[in-house]
């Protein structure tokens, strides 16, 4: 199903963006200690769920000093239209918890994602056991020059000396 991969793309790593928060009703649940980290533990859920669309449904741990998500547990949801599928047709999702660290010494992103659970088709169970890990991160970066005529431009030089102009024979 497409769901699943963009789930696993988008939802398990990343599970909300800022520009997504809006769409999100977020309760301050208190503070906890997460492995060596102090936390603020929020439980965040869709304010209202639109069709086609998919989110995230769950609690997320974002650390005091750095303000970034280094831990969420949840699911993704959707407004399901077909409520009455015939039996084998349900879409189930498990739950999953996604770990991050600090990998550049100032961002944290995800590194390993992990969901363990026993689904209940009406066709019968199943035991879905998910494990992704996420690595060889790299910074993004470029060397770039400007030549204007044949000169190359100085950096932090916005008026060059312009070439002079060509002259026909």
């Amino acid at each position: 199903d497409s769901g699943d991969y963009e789930d696993i793309r988008h939802r398990y790593p990343f599970t909300v963006t800022s520009d997504e928060l809006p769409l999100y009703q977020i309760l301050y649940m208190g503070q906890q200690r997460e492995d060596e980290l102090e936390t603020y533990v929020f439980d965040i859920a869709p304010k209202q769920m639109l069709k086609g669309q998919r989110y995230f449904q769950g609690r997320i741990w974002v650390d005091n000093q750095d303000f970034q998500i280094v831990k969420s547990h949840g699911k993704p949801v959707y407004l399901d239209e077909n409520k009455r599928k015939k039996p084998g047709e349900e879409h189930l999702y498990p739950a999953f918890t996604t770990y991050r660290e600090q990998v550049d010494g100032r961002y944290w992103f995800p590194t390993y994602t992990r969901a363990d659970e026993m689904l209940h088709f009406s066709s019968g169970d199943i035991h879905i056991r998910i494990v992704v890990k996420y690595t060889d991160y790299k910074r993004f970066g470029s060397k770039t020059r400007i030549i204007y005529g044949d000169k190359e431009i100085e950096k932090g030089n916005p008026n060059p000396t312009p070439p002079p102009p060509d002259n026909p024979k």
